[in-house]
């Protein structure tokens, strides 16, 4: 179902030429996060919405697009955010 959601709101907001998305939440079972109900995601996102912008103003965007997910259902998410440039 998150998945469903990340996969949504990257989706609207940030329109990428690939999006893929990896649940390692059974793998975190048991830490702090994991036991209020948050996943553990990671997302490679390549889209030119990241053209011309640091690492952080990627990382800005991608929080940003996911918005009060990151409050409670993402509790860990690694982010690789690349633009159509440096994909090849």
């Amino acid at each position: 179902m998150t998945v469903d959601l990340i996969k949504s709101l990257l989706t609207e907001n940030l329109a990428p030429e690939s999006l893929e998305i990896t649940d390692n939440s059974a793998a975190h079972a048991g830490h702090a996060g994991a036991k209020s109900g948050g996943g553990n995601y990671h997302v490679r996102v390549i889209s030119s919405a990241f053209e011309e912008k640091s690492m952080v103003q990627r990382h800005q965007l991608i929080y940003r697009a996911l918005g009060d997910l990151m409050k409670h259902e993402i509790h860990a998410l690694g982010i690789d955010a690349l633009s159509p440039s440096e994909s090849h």
